[in-house]
């Protein structure tokens, strides 16, 4: 009898050890785990830099319509500045893969100007939830009229 106690006192003590042992790198996956949804939150993003270097200075006060449309320097910034800052969540090409809208189908010409500059200067912000930061003063109007302008160059029906 004290040998089957000895066995089970044994056996016991066991899954304890274990559970010790596996204790730092199972918090050390929960700190992880709970790390990463603010590092990778939709609207966390940090708006890379954009040379504008041959776009006409647009100055202050924004402009209602895009001033580049048909513009070739501002198309080849446009697309280069939606990469680095526009990508994470519209998606390469523009093509959205459902976390965004999808801005190829975002109307062209002078209505479509209208909703972008609104996104733009103001973000989204839903239930205090941010869905897209502001923009506008972190690139300025040179380079986002510039993304505007390769955005219909993408534009589908």
């Amino acid at each position: 009898m004290q040998e089957e106690d000895a066995q089970m006192t044994h056996r016991s003590a066991t899954p304890p050890n274990r559970l010790r042992r596996l204790a730092p790198f199972a918090l050390a996956g929960l700190m992880a785990a709970g790390l990463a949804g603010p590092v990778f939150a939709h609207g966390d993003v940090t708006p890379q830099p954009v040379d504008t270097t041959g776009l006409e200075k647009l100055g202050e006060t924004w402009r209602d319509n895009n001033p580049y449309r048909g513009n070739e320097r501002a198309i080849e910034i446009g697309a280069s500045a939606f990469n680095q800052n526009c990508a994470r969540c519209h998606g390469l090409g523009a093509v959205s893969g459902g976390i965004a809208p999808d801005l190829r189908y975002l109307e062209k010409g002078d209505a479509g100007d209208e909703w972008f500059k609104e996104r733009v200067t103001n973000g989204s912000i839903r239930n205090g939830v941010t869905y897209m930061p502001k923009f506008g003063e972190a690139l300025g109007q040179e380079a986002l009229w510039a993304i505007r302008s390769w955005l219909e160059t993408v534009h589908e029906e």
